[in-house]
């Protein structure tokens, strides 16, 4: 193997939306994320948010074309993002997704799973610490 492909590290994740407001009530408010950037399109619209994740790595959210049809589910893709949490935060966190209208939809001994307006599957995980 090539040894500058032997790790890669995550550089953004993006995530696609039809309500950039509503997702960044989600992203930057309930979950407290950081703006980094916005993004405006060619009429000065938003058309962008960026937040940071830590490590370097940042979530793009990025508004869909008004006339995009709707999504498939359950095809082949992407299971969910993890983002990780400190065992300690699982409970507040719960607290902060259930007021957001977001309540976790199931959880393990590690991860706590919950959707973002979208319906997108966000995980929260503190592997290998169990709560």
């Amino acid at each position: 193997m090539d040894p500058e492909l032997s790790a890669l590290p995550v550089h953004h994740l993006a995530v696609v939306v039809r309500d950039l407001d509503r997702a960044e009530g989600f992203y930057g408010g309930a979950l407290g994320l950081r703006v980094l950037r916005r993004w405006p399109d060619a009429a000065g619209d938003p058309r962008s948010i960026w937040f940071e994740l830590g490590g370097g790595a940042f979530l793009a959210v990025e508004r869909a074309p008004e006339d995009a049809p709707e999504p498939p589910r359950d095809l082949p893709g992407w299971h969910c993002v993890a983002l990780g949490i400190r065992p300690a935060a699982r409970e507040a966190l719960r607290a902060r997704l259930a007021q957001a209208g977001s309540p976790v939809e199931r959880e393990t001994a590690f991860t706590l799973y919950a959707r973002d307006p979208e319906g997108n599957l966000v995980a929260f995980s503190h592997y290998p610490e169990p709560a």
